[in-house]
């Protein structure tokens, strides 16, 4: 097991991609700290993992809300067993709207969970690990490196957490905590199944130089790579998991 005793967080663990890294990494040893805003969906989680005979630890949290993350830090710190050495920031939404059409309050739906949220949950993180170090995965996109219509304020805030990887690489490297991002591509959800069956979809599929969606088990190996001590001499890096879709024509 490549993450045994260590203690990892992954946020927006309730639904999608989280709960799959949440599940994958209690797999490979770990506590999974799993956090969300819907405490009834990390209880069921949590019970699924105990079942496989996983560790886990469900917590609510508000990546937005300062407070909520501050709580949430001092309840793990108290709760687990070993002091947290894992991040996998995953929370966030996408919105799809014509630029000229978005308000300022959905502007900040998106920036505030993506960006702000992904940067207070880190800074959390990295006062958690001063001591001994750690590991910080951020779940960007490939929207952070290639713009979609529709996508303004999506495709900001992933390139800014892109960017904010680097930036945060750069400083805690002294600290020993490597700072990294995966970039997934299309990968197949619950939420997009309907819109990738439809002829729109199916278009979009045609674009990508693989000729399909990736499957949330496409990003196991990348994620636990940056995750594990296989990375160790990797900080600042960005992953693209997307089938050459960042390499296909304009």
């Amino acid at each position: 097991m490549q993450l045994a005793g260590k203690i990892a967080l992954i946020t927006g663990a309730s639904s999608g991609l989280g709960r799959h890294f949440a599940k994958l990494v209690a797999r490979e040893g770990a506590t999974a700290v799993v956090a969300a805003r819907r405490a009834h969906a990390l209880e069921m989680l949590a019970a699924e993992i105990r079942e496989s005979g996983g560790a886990c630890i469900p917590i609510e949290m508000d990546v937005t809300d300062p407070g909520s993350v501050a709580s949430a830090f001092a309840f793990i710190e108290r709760e687990a067993d070993a002091p947290l050495s894992l991040l996998v920031n995953n929370a966030g939404v996408a919105q799809t709207r014509a630029a000229l059409d978005v308000t300022a309050s959905e502007w900040r739906q998106v920036l505030d969970p993506n960006l702000t949220g992904a940067f207070l949950v880190a800074q959390q993180a990295a006062r958690a690990m001063h001591d001994g170090g750690g590991t910080i995965v951020n779940v960007a996109s490939i929207l952070g490196e290639r713009v979609s219509k529709g996508l303004a304020a999506y495709a900001a805030s992933k390139a800014g957490l892109i960017q904010l990887t680097k930036a945060m690489a750069l400083e805690w490297a002294p600290l020993g905590i490597r700072v990294n991002a995966l970039a997934p591509g299309y990968i197949a959800t619950d939420l997009n199944r309907d819109f990738f069956a439809s002829t729109a979809g199916q278009r979009l599929i045609a674009r990508i130089p693989q000729r399909r969606l990736g499957q949330m088990s496409d990003l196991d190996g990348p994620l636990m790579l940056l995750c594990s001590d296989q990375s160790r001499y990797m900080t600042g890096a960005v992953i693209a998991v997307d089938g050459g879709h960042l390499v296909s024509g304009l």
